[in-house]
């Protein structure tokens, strides 16, 4: 019989909780919901109370959810210089994003090249903040007006940035701000009602739901971009294309739950502490990024003196663990992490996320202590021998 695995990159997808799998079940069979039958009706239902339980999540009106199919989409939608106020034009000349984004909005979306300005970050990964607001008062508002985007957490590092911050320079400067919650969402309280955002990027993945569904999340309807995807009226015009019915009933069961969650997120940081603590203890010198940051209570990013990251993975992997080495996010490929480059750590640096959840065991922090253990063990050997 195989030995049972352990995961530990709930960061690049956490995995399906049993009640998102439940709904999706329920929904298999359901109809079109733009179909005004008594089934398309059914179907109308379970889209609507998805689209609840997920505003909820974030502190929206229902009414300003539009679902997509993940977060890219939703980054690409809102990383538009063409959007309209009501019924009137409105145009952004610049893109303001820091230098550690993920990379769907380190890419700009639909804005050209060179008018995506990015902002430094310091050695612990925030953002400049300084340099974010003499950006923003040297914006040239002849060419449109400024949009900032920036991740709530980063995905390698888990670092918070401080989004509030953020939002309250942005808005004096009269900038739009988009926040990536991806990471954010279920482990740190967000709401969009506080004003430091005018819209949230979601993914149901990352909470436990399924892949392939997302969500833009916008303090109002207002002012939104032109639609990435045209045709049909769908999603009240921003996003044609008959919804996701399964997926969609899956992302509102995870938001349900990651909401519930959020007062269990205690537990899953003093996991993460020790399983810091754990890291230090054996392997001395290693090198934990963004430690001095506030971060998510789950994530831990490190590297190994004189081991390449990939080999490392390797060897957990090998070992029956499951983690990543910098993001999952670039079709499998392992390399320098331009996360820690933007931190100053130079452009070839490696490292491995450990990434936990509210399924993480303490049986399964103390089975990476032994695997780790063993793995440094090796590396001292081979060392000794070179």
């Amino acid at each position: 019989m195989a030995e049972e695995r352990i995961y530990l990159d709930h960061n690049a997808s956490a995995p399906l909780l049993s009640a998102a799998r439940e709904a999706m079940v329920a929904a298999l069979d359901a109809a079109n919901p733009s179909s005004v039958h008594a089934e398309g009706r059914i179907s109308r239902r379970i889209v609507e109370a998805a689209r609840r339980d997920v505003a909820a999540l974030v502190g929206a009106k229902p009414e300003h959810v539009v679902f997509t199919s993940g977060a890219s989409e939703a980054a690409a939608t809102l990383l538009s210089p063409e959007w309209t106020m009501g019924r009137a034009p409105l145009r952004f000349g610049r893109l303001y994003v820091s230098a550690a984004e993920h990379p769907c909005i380190l890419s700009g979306g639909r804005f050209p090249a060179d008018v995506v300005y990015k902002i430094a970050v310091n050695a612990d990964g925030l953002i400049d903040l300084d340099a974010l607001e003499r950006a923003l008062a040297g914006h040239d508002r002849e060419r449109g007006l400024p949009l900032v985007a920036v991740h709530a957490a980063n995905n390698e590092t888990g670092v918070i940035q401080p989004f509030e911050e953020i939002g309250r320079i942005a808005r004096t400067a009269g900038a739009t701000v988009i926040l990536d919650a991806v990471q954010a969402a279920g482990r740190i309280p967000l709401n969009i009602s506080a004003g430091y955002a005018d819209f949230f990027i979601l993914s149901s993945h990352k909470i436990g739901g399924p892949k392939g569904v997302g969500a833009i999340v916008g303090v109002s309807d207002l002012m939104m971009p032109r639609p990435l995807i045209g045709g049909g009226g769908q999603e009240k015009g921003h996003r044609a294309g008959t919804e996701n019915v399964v997926g969609i009933a899956g992302f509102g069961a995870a938001a349900r739950e990651a909401a519930a969650g959020l007062a269990h997120m205690d537990a899953v940081r003093a996991r993460r502490d020790r399983l810091e603590t754990i890291i230090r203890e054996a392997v001395p010198g290693a090198m934990i990024y963004g430690c001095n940051a506030p971060r998510l209570p789950n994530t831990i990013f490190f590297s190994i003196p004189g081991m390449k990251a990939e080999t490392a993975q390797i060897a957990f992997d090998l070992a029956g663990i499951a983690l990543s080495a910098g993001s999952a996010c670039s079709s499998g490929k392992v390399g320098p992490s331009h996360v820690l480059a933007a931190m100053g750590f130079g452009d070839q640096v490696g490292a491995l996320r450990v990434s936990i959840g509210l399924s993480t065991t303490d049986e399964e922090v103390e089975a990476f202590a032994e695997a780790l253990k063993k793995i440094a063990a090796k590396r001292k050997e081979r060392a000794a021998a070179a």
